[in-house]
């Protein structure tokens, strides 16, 4: 019997999701699979909102940012009884397994649904956060960090131009990869994480050495999870002599059109997953280990926290003098 194949996109949106649901429809189809894709996250499986995807129904996405098949965060799944509901979706649908494009969080969510359903489950990680375990990247990671890399080097112009010391507000609300690696790729004199807090005077001590050394001007690149930004920006203004202004970048982010590095992993890990399927393994998440595709199961991925290499830290201090 031909395998049919579930797909959806769960948690924050990430640039190269469409990229991968692209990839899992096309090798599906290549190896003689039927697709589906659940639109909205686990609510589509809670209202059985699906549409059948093809080679053709996934033409032209590769470049876009966002899911065509839509993701929100459904609550309502984590109570068991809708875990149920959603389980009898996948048996009515005859889905064989089911793919999970998303963070640690959707594969958390996955885990629980293999356990109702039986059914086998294979996680893709997609987040700007690329805190996921088991992969030393994630899909969407380098285009957020080149997303906010370009928007600093515009931003660094202006504090030079006025002897500014700028804030900039990565997102990151509770792990620091994307501030750490985007601090060091636009050489930002201190990088404020929540995995290593540091206070005001600390701040303040940094960049009024600074000051000394005759920079007038610095870029603080700040994950939204390490504290309150906007405080500090006032609590360096009023003890500094320094101009103090705060960037939040946001949601522009998870946006835009995936680099060619993101589009390339996304079609890395969607093949390996489809392989995986064809020789009927079960609950496993791929990712990227020294430079090989590879996977890796999938409670390990959801429960094992990913560590930050915090030498980086250092790598970034001896940059800035």
């Amino acid at each position: 019997m031909t395998k049919t194949i579930g797909v959806l996109t769960s948690g924050g949106d990430a640039p190269g999701m469409n990229a991968a649901i692209r990839a899992v429809t096309r090798v599906s189809c290549f190896r003689g699979f039927s697709v589906i894709g659940f639109e909205r996250g686990w609510d589509g499986l809670l209202t059985n909102c699906h549409r059948k995807l093809t080679p053709r129904s996934v033409g032209g996405i590769i470049q876009t940012g966002g899911t065509i098949l839509h993701t929100l965060r459904c609550s309502a799944f984590e109570q068991s009884h809708n875990q149920e509901i959603a389980a009898e979706t996948l048996h009515k649908n005859n889905v064989d397994a089911l793919v999970v494009i998303g963070g640690d969080g959707s594969f958390r969510g996955a885990l629980d649904l293999s356990r109702k359903s039986g059914i086998p489950m294979f996680g893709i990680p997609a987040t700007i956060d690329n805190d996921v375990f088991g992969t030393d990247e994630t899909i969407g990671f380098d285009t957020a960090v080149n997303t906010a890399v370009e928007a600093i080097d515009k931003i660094r112009d202006t504090a030079i131009s006025h002897e500014r010391i700028f804030i900039v507000e990565v997102m990151g609300r509770k792990r620091g990869f994307l501030a750490l690696q985007v601090g060091i790729c636009v050489g930002a004199e201190v990088i404020l994480i929540p995995e290593k807090p540091l206070d005001t005077k600390e701040v303040i001590k940094i960049m009024e050495a600074n000051a000394n050394k005759g920079k007038r001007a610095g870029i603080i690149v700040a994950a939204e999870g390490f504290g309150d930004s906007s405080k500090l920006a006032q609590d360096i203004q009023q003890q500094t002599e320094s101009e103090v202004r705060l960037s939040i970048l946001s949601y522009a982010q998870r946006g835009g059109s995936p680099t060619a590095r993101s589009r390339f992993l996304a079609s890395l890990f969607a093949e390996h997953v489809v392989d995986l399927i064809r020789a009927d393994k079960s609950n496993l998440a791929v990712g990227l280990q020294n430079g090989a595709v590879t996977s890796i199961p999938l409670e390990l991925s959801a429960r094992e926290p990913k560590i930050l290499d915090l030498r980086l830290l250092k790598v970034a201090e001896m940059l800035s003098i």
